[in-house]
C-alpha cells in the first residue's frame, strides 16, 4: 500500500446535476437531546461527498438519519423517493449501505463467512472474486476468525461484505480511525475505485488529509447544523478555515 494520494478529480457538470441523495431541514434528536438543527446538503450520483466536523458535530447522527435509526424530521429524498420516516430495513432494501466506525464485525466467523453474511438487496452487487479483488489482504485471510484481524483489516471486511449486496450507496463512519497511514492510503486507493465502478459514498471523516484525496466536495458540520460546503477545487484556499472547524 505504497505511493502517494492523489486529489479527486472535480464532479463534471451532468454529475454535479444530478443529486442520488438530497437532505433538507434535518433535525434529529437522541431522547430530549436536540442534535440535528435543519441540516442540508445533496450529495450527486457518482461522487464521494465528506462530512467533516469534531467529535459531538453531528455527523454520524446524520447518517444514523438517513438509515432510519435515530427519531428525526425533515425531507430526506434518495433516488426520487422522500424516505424520511422509513424503517432501516425498506430504506437498505432501496440500495442504501451503512458501515458504521464500530464496524461490526463478527468476532467469532471466518472472513469468509462476514463476507457471505449480508442478504443481497437488489441486483448488480460484485461477484466475491471482484471483492477480494479489491480487498487483496482479506484474500488472504478467508479462513480468519473476526477477531484475528487487525483493525485495517476489519475496516476493510466492514467495507466489502457490503459490496455484494447490490447497494450502490455507501455511507462510512470514520473509516480511517485508528489506522496506519499505509492502510489509510489503501482504503483511499479503494474509495477511488469504488467511485469508478459508479458507486456513491457519503463519508464521514476528521482526517482532512484523507478526505482531500478522494472526494468532489466537503460539507462542515458544526454544532449540528451544515456550516460549509467546500468544492473539492476551493479546498486548498480554504484549508485553515476548516481546520478552525476541526479544532487541529
Amino acid at each position: 500500500m505504497n505511493g502517494p494520494e492523489t486529489a479527486a478529480a472535480p464532479p463534471s457538470s451532468a454529475t454535479a446535476a444530478t443529486p442520488l441523495l438530497a437532505v433538507a431541514g434535518l433535525d434529529a434528536w437522541y431522547g430530549d437531546a436536540h442534535i440535528l438543527h435543519g441540516v442540508s446538503f445533496t450529495v450527486p450520483e457518482g461522487e464521494v461527498v465528506t462530512l467533516l466536523g469534531r467529535n459531538g458535530a453531528g455527523k454520524t447522527t446524520t447518517l444514523k438519519a438517513i438509515m432510519g435509526l435515530v427519531r428525526c424530521a425533515g425531507s430526506i429524498v434518495f433516488a426520487g423517493r422522500e424516505i424520511a420516516g422509513w424503517a432501516p430495513f425498506r430504506i437498505a432494501g432501496q440500495g442504501v449501505a451503512y458501515c458504521p466506525e464500530e464496524r461490526g464485525v463478527f468476532s467469532s466467523l471466518t472472513v469468509a463467512e462476514n463476507l457471505r453474511l449480508p442478504p443481497v438487496v437488489c441486483a448488480g452487487g460484485l461477484s466475491e472474486a471482484a471483492i477480494l479483488e479489491l480487498f487483496p489482504n482479506l484474500a488472504l485471510r478467508l479462513d480468519h476468525r473476526g477477531n484475528e484481524l487487525s483493525g485495517g483489516e476489519q475496516q476493510m471486511l466492514a467495507m466489502a461484505r457490503i459490496l455484494r449486496t447490490g447497494a450502490k450507496f455507501m455511507l462510512l463512519d470514520e473509516p480511517t480511525e485508528g489506522l496506519a497511514p499505509v492502510v489509510v492510503q489503501g482504503i483511499g486507493r479503494t474509495l477511488r475505485r469504488l467511485k469508478a465502478l459508479g458507486f456513491t459514498i457519503l463519508l464521514v471523516e476528521q482526517n482532512l488529509r484523507f478526505a482531500s484525496s478522494v472526494a468532489d466536495r466537503h460539507y462542515v458540520i458544526d454544532h449540528g447544523r451544515v456550516a460549509e460546503m467546500i468544492p473539492a477545487a476551493e479546498l486548498a484556499l480554504r484549508r485553515d478555515r476548516i481546520q478552525s472547524y476541526l479544532g487541529v
